[in-house]
């Protein structure tokens, strides 16, 4: 599998791969688990509802099955994007902070979405990923807000918590936004059946669009 990530690396990266993979429906996105407490298995309907939404909106055909896959796997550069969620601790190893930097650096794409309680813990943890980086909140302008749907003014608020605005980060390695965090958002939360959360129709929706402009600008191979 590992070599196969690097093959396609050699001819294009993601966003060459992506043509090809999307007519064969063979491409996965994937949920990340990682060690710590935290409950990274949050959300369990959301991504499967995210790549529906996906390929119905947008023709993506991405494969319905979303594995779950360990930040120190060699399986992780399978999947050119996974989602990481949870309200708690977070602890990557050295060994998983390396290949969690390796599967960024070589073409991997990481959303991360604090489901409330999670940011004290992923941001050293992701220092450890990239001690040369720091987050960067995104301007409502970047290209990621203004993919298939437009959000003129950033991420949508899918639950309110403390009164804060949603704010959107990103890690960038050599011009390439390798990690898109949101924060003071549940973007996942807005995913998921109606049922769990009773949020109106009009909020998910705006969290599907928010999330598939994600998923499409990480295939859209743009640098910044």
């Amino acid at each position: 599998m590992l070599n196969r990530f690097l093959l396609l690396l050699a001819f294009g990266a993601f966003a060459a791969a992506d043509t090809s993979a999307q007519a064969q429906g063979t491409y996965q996105l994937a949920v990340l688990k990682y060690n710590g407490g935290g409950d990274w298995y949050s959300n369990p309907t959301a991504v499967p509802n995210l790549v529906r939404f996906c390929n119905q909106q947008m023709g993506m055909n991405i494969n319905p099955d979303v594995p779950v896959v360990e930040v120190g796997a060699p399986d992780l550069f399978t999947y050119p994007f996974i989602h990481m969620t949870g309200h708690g601790n977070v602890v990557f190893s050295g060994q998983e902070a390396q290949n969690l930097r390796n599967y960024l650096i070589g073409g991997g794409f990481l959303h991360i979405s604090d489901n409330y309680g999670m940011d004290e813990f992923i941001r050293p943890m992701m220092k450890r990923v990239f001690p040369e980086l720091e987050f960067v909140e995104l301007p409502f302008a970047h290209p990621i807000y203004h993919q298939k749907f437009n959000f003129p003014q950033g991420l949508p608020k899918v639950h309110e918590h403390e009164g804060k605005p949603p704010r959107g980060y990103g890690l960038f390695w050599e011009g390439r936004l390798v990690c898109f965090y949101d924060v003071e958002c549940d973007l996942g939360d807005g995913w998921e059946d109606a049922d769990v959360h009773g949020d109106s129709e009009a909020t998910r929706t705006k969290a599907l669009q928010m999330g598939a402009n994600i998923v499409r600008y990480a295939f859209s191979g743009a640098a910044n």
